[in-house]
């Protein structure tokens, strides 16, 4: 599991997580005329630990983990994330509910004139807790602000001259890569291709910028990286927290290398974060 490709929206889920873990600690009922009892907490209601505690906190955890999985798995067809997000609207709901009528219905017995227990700490808590983590979850692909990484990248080392060997292996720059071959520059032996990979055609819709100096680069949210012959179906996908090397500089687009050794075109290089 990769946590740096969390983003900020699934920081704001983890720490609604927490909060609603903490709540689930605290009195579920406020009642002024009755001093001297104790009050039940979330683990002493089946429906609220079920409908609010644990479904918020199920669907938490599906959405980290979705996240960090290098491929979400599907279930029924529909993604790990997916069933986390309809986890935590259904905890929500199920907590305005109970904030709407915290006794359940016991307040209508034998014509009582009593309206009942008032919400208390512990479910006004809740209230906040799962609004917050289904609004993080449904607002992530729709904010940039949220899509964000969570961890920042930490800073490569200096870039070497394009056609020299790095010292490193790729997304851990100063980290020896076992078994790698010349990603980049050099010269090929003979029968075999550049770097490793089958010839490609050269890209005839930008060209090369003069001036350039490669150097690493990390993408904030999750990027497909196209082929250089021009060809529209990605082959590969760049993720956030990862160093790559731009190697080219074609126009406003970068070509740029990935781990095992293939070259692509990244063309949205919008908010790239350079070593």
């Amino acid at each position: 599991m990769n946590i740096r490709s969390l983003t900020r929206g699934d920081g704001v889920v983890i720490g609604a997580a927490v909060l609603l873990f903490i709540a689930s600690f605290l009195d579920i009922y406020s009642d002024d005329g009755a001093e001297g009892i104790e009050m039940p907490n979330a683990w002493g209601s089946g429906p609220l630990l079920l409908g609010v505690v644990l479904a918020g906190l199920i669907g938490a955890a599906l959405i980290v983990v979705a996240r960090g999985l290098p491929q979400a798995p599907k279930v029924a067809g529909l993604d790990l994330g997916q069933f986390g997000v309809a986890f935590t609207v259904f905890a929500a709901w199920s907590a305005l509910g109970n904030i709407f009528d915290p006794a359940g219905g016991a307040n209508n017995f034998g014509g009582s004139s009593s309206s009942g227990p008032d919400a208390g700490t512990g479910l006004i808590l809740a209230l906040i807790a799962t609004l917050a983590m289904a609004g993080a979850a449904i607002a992530t692909p729709l904010v940039p602000a949220l899509q964000a990484a969570l961890i920042p990248a930490p800073k490569p080392a200096a870039p070497q001259p394009y056609g020299a060997q790095p010292p490193g292996g790729y997304g851990y720059p100063g980290a020896q890569q076992p078994g790698a071959q010349q990603p980049y520059g050099g010269q090929p032996q003979p029968g075999q291709p550049f770097g490793g990979q089958a010839p490609q055609q050269p890209q005839q819709a930008q060209a090369p910028a003069a001036d350039f100096s490669p150097f690493w680069f990390a993408v904030p949210v999750a990027r497909p990286l196209f082929a250089e012959d021009g060809s529209p179906t990605p082959i590969a996908e760049l993720a956030p927290g990862t160093w790559y090397l731009a190697v080219e500089q074609r126009g406003p687009a970068l070509v740029a290398q990935t781990q095992d050794g293939r070259r692509g075109v990244l063309q949205d290089t919008s908010g790239i974060q350079r070593g």
